[in-house]
């Protein structure tokens, strides 16, 4: 199975909301990796390593192509450990769930999402199942300047604190698929809008 986490590499643009897939997969790989802490090494055009849930075996991909050219870097991977989409689980940041809201989904658009438009593009179908993080959607201003900028510190730590919900969104897919995993992240979720007066 293929776990790929959606981000821009270097120092710009870490601690930005486009980065939240990054982030996921970090705090997945320290806290899910078979011996405590994944090892990462490059290949296939992105930051590679190997976890565990449970005995499922799962592979960890950060492309570092930019998120406008995701795709090659996962079509790449899945060609060569010969996974399909319904083995993979792309993580990436959502402007249309509130900051620290964390669903599952499987298919369908990309809600102008270009690390999500690049990877359906390189792999001919939307088939695919997606964690969504929520980063919110900015009240005023321009959307690509919010989401490629550091978050503040506050903001910044509600999306850390959702971090791990988003690992154990991750452990649910892997040890039972993507429709009772969604079922019980997506229930939360609708739990948590509810008792904070949101949207569900």
């Amino acid at each position: 199975m293929l776990v790929v986490g959606l981000g821009n590499p270097g120092p710009r643009y870490v601690g930005s909301p486009h980065n939240a897939g990054f982030r996921v997969l970090d705090h997945f790989a320290e806290h899910q990796a078979t011996d405590g802490r994944a090892v990462w090494t490059e290949r296939f055009e992105a930051k590679f390593a190997m976890a565990a849930v449970d005995a499922q075996q799962l592979i960890l991909l950060k492309p570092l192509t930019y998120m406008n050219r995701s795709g090659e870097s996962v079509r790449e991977a899945m060609s060569f450990f010969d996974i399909d989409g319904q083995r993979a689980l792309v993580v990436h940041d959502e402007l249309d769930l509130p900051l620290g809201t964390i669903k599952l989904k499987h298919g369908g658009g990309e809600a102008g999402h270009n690390g999500l438009k690049s990877v359906s593009a390189e792999l001919g179908t939307r088939d695919y199942s997606r964690l969504r993080v929520g980063v919110g959607r900015p009240a005023t201003g321009d959307v690509r300047e919010f989401l490629l900028s550091p978050l503040g510190a506050a903001e910044d730590l509600q999306l850390e604190e959702s971090l791990g919900d988003a690992v154990s969104a991750i452990g649910l897919w892997a040890r039972h698929g993507i429709e009772p995993a969604m079922n019980q992240v997506n229930r939360r979720a609708a739990e948590k809008a509810r008792s904070e007066g949101q949207p569900e």
